[in-house]
């Protein structure tokens, strides 16, 4: 066996390991979760343990690992919402995004609106990553986008700022909750942090988040938002949502999602 698929069965057979611990069933495209009180505290518990231990084992500015061409998936496998039905976002995909605009604010000195056109003159980087996700399978991919970095240099945030929060065009459920998702400052600076407008040298589909989704590298995929239309630094998330960081987060899912 390949050291590359004994790495893929090894992150596979760990992350469903830690799904069957009590049962816990996450169900197709991490699109279910449990509310019980005891699914929130072992994720609770987890997020630490995962934070210590990513620190503890390698740094958070490491690499995550990259890829040679012809480990690329056939098919990138979309999960979550594939198509949102909103009619701002039924507008911007009739016009194949044309009027689309990436605005960009909160604690910052220069806060900004960005056509695609600004955000791929950005500082860019193609990288061939795998996407985990909490569920289990991963598919393999290449992507190509803007630095967070340097379109966090441009906004320039304030001193007191701590986390990069992601406003998503879908909504979810019965409640239709708007998506949303947050990163540290950390991961925001790291260069393969991306706001990715390329997947496999073409256009980002829409089922995979068109016009632009987040890739953050060294987490789980439900940390990735699709669909970003806005982005807001703030210095607490505790006014944004349940105030847990994430729509997920909000349900449940730890806040962390270190691999």
């Amino acid at each position: 066996m390949s050291d590359f698929k004994k790495d893929q069965k090894t992150r596979r057979t760990a992350l469903k390991s830690l799904l069957a611990i009590g049962s816990v069933s996450v169900l197709s495209g991490c699109d279910r979760l449990s509310r019980s009180s005891w699914f929130k505290g072992v994720l609770g518990s987890a997020e630490t343990l995962s934070s210590r231990a990513q620190h503890a084992l390698t740094s958070r500015q490491s690499m995550a690992r990259e890829f040679p061409p012809e480990a690329i998936s056939p098919q990138f496998r979309a999960n979550g919402n594939t198509n949102p039905d909103t009619p701002a976002y039924r507008r911007l995909l009739a016009d194949n995004f044309s009027s689309y605009l990436l605005q960009v604010g909160g604690q910052v000195q220069n806060p900004m609106n960005l056509s695609l056109t600004d955000i791929k003159a950005l500082p860019s980087r193609t990288q061939i990553t795998r996407h985990d996700c909490v569920e289990g399978w991963s598919t393999i991919g290449q992507w190509t986008g803007a630095q967070l970095s340097a379109l966090l240099a441009q906004v320039q945030p304030q001193p007191q700022v701590r986390y990069v929060v992601f406003h998503c065009a879908d909504r979810w459920g019965s409640s239709q909750d708007p998506y949303y998702e947050s990163i540290d400052m950390e991961d925001a600076l790291h260069p393969q942090t991306l706001l990715a407008y390329e997947l496999n040298g073409e256009p980002l589909p829409v089922d995979n988040g068109a016009p632009l989704r987040l890739r953050v590298e060294r987490q789980l995929g439900y940390k990735m938002a699709k669909y970003v239309m806005a982005i807001e630094l703030v210095e607490s998330f505790a006014d944004i949502g349940s105030g847990n960081g994430g729509f997920w987060e909000d349900r449940g899912y730890a806040w962390y999602a270190g691999i």
